[in-house]
């Protein structure tokens, strides 16, 4: 028998880690994360022919880091952790037209791009490896899933113990979540130490801003939803135990 107190946290815990689930699925699968703001381009048609390169390379399966960085620094961009967009005109002959409507182009970054090396100078193969960059790239990546990952483990567990009619497993569904946490914090962390670092690699088209995206505060929430929730878990669970082990030895006594 489960004390109301108990049951109430693990009820509100469980809560907790669903906001949290749902959060980090919603952040990892849009592109809201970083936002760049740049200067209208110019009417002219050479501007025009350079920045429709620009669109068409972004577009390409094969483009290195440097070209989509280029395109998303002038064009507008948003870039997530799966995603990059530009913000492009419908129109073929957009740098004729006074006024054009503009719309949202977007491309997933493939497999083999998000184990990619990075270099010193991006998108120049022959320069020296940057290892701190490859490695907060391939992390960014991977730390959300696992966080995914932990936190369907720890349901998984949970509703073992409740079929079980046992809240002791739920000390190791709390330590799950707690990890999980850490590694959401630590999928910001990498994103932005990343980022940071790729901007000092590359040179700033003038008059551009940019800005962090609501994905990223999602993710970021997340992290201490996980936490909480985790809190709750383990505390249930060792006041449970504690609980129980002074009924056993009063009832011995």
């Amino acid at each position: 028998m489960v004390d109301n107190r108990y049951a109430t946290a693990l009820v509100i815990g469980s809560v907790l880690s669903l906001l949290a689930s749902v959060y980090l699925s919603v952040a990892v699968s849009t592109q809201h994360w970083y936002q760049y703001r740049s200067l209208p381009a110019s009417n002219d048609a050479m501007n025009g022919t350079d920045l429709q390169k620009l669109r068409e390379n972004f577009k390409s399966e094969d483009v290195d880091e440097n070209e989509y960085s280029k395109a998303l620094f002038r064009l507008n961009g948003t870039l997530g952790l799966w995603w990059r967009c530009i913000l492009v005109p419908q129109e073929p002959h957009w740098f004729k037209q006074p006024e054009t409507k503009m719309t949202t182009d977007c491309e997933s970054f493939t497999l083999p791009q998000q184990f990619e090396t990075k270099y010193k100078h991006p998108g120049n193969s022959s320069n020296e490896e940057d290892l701190l960059r490859t490695y907060l790239w391939r992390c960014r990546f991977l730390f959300p899933l696992v966080s995914l990952g932990l936190v369907f483990l720890g349901a998984l567990i949970g509703v073992c113990a409740c079929l079980c009619r046992s809240i002791t497993p739920t000390l190791f569904v709390g330590l799950l979540h707690l990890l999980a946490g850490l590694c959401s914090l630590a999928t910001v962390c990498c994103f932005l130490a990343g980022i940071d670092l790729l901007h000092r690699a590359l040179d700033w088209p003038e008059g551009m801003d940019y800005s962090l995206g609501w994905s990223l505060y999602l993710a970021l929430v997340s992290s201490p939803l996980q936490m909480m929730a985790a809190a709750l878990f383990i505390w249930a669970a060792r006041s449970h135990r504690k609980n129980y082990t002074r009924m056993t030895a009063y009832r011995v006594a």
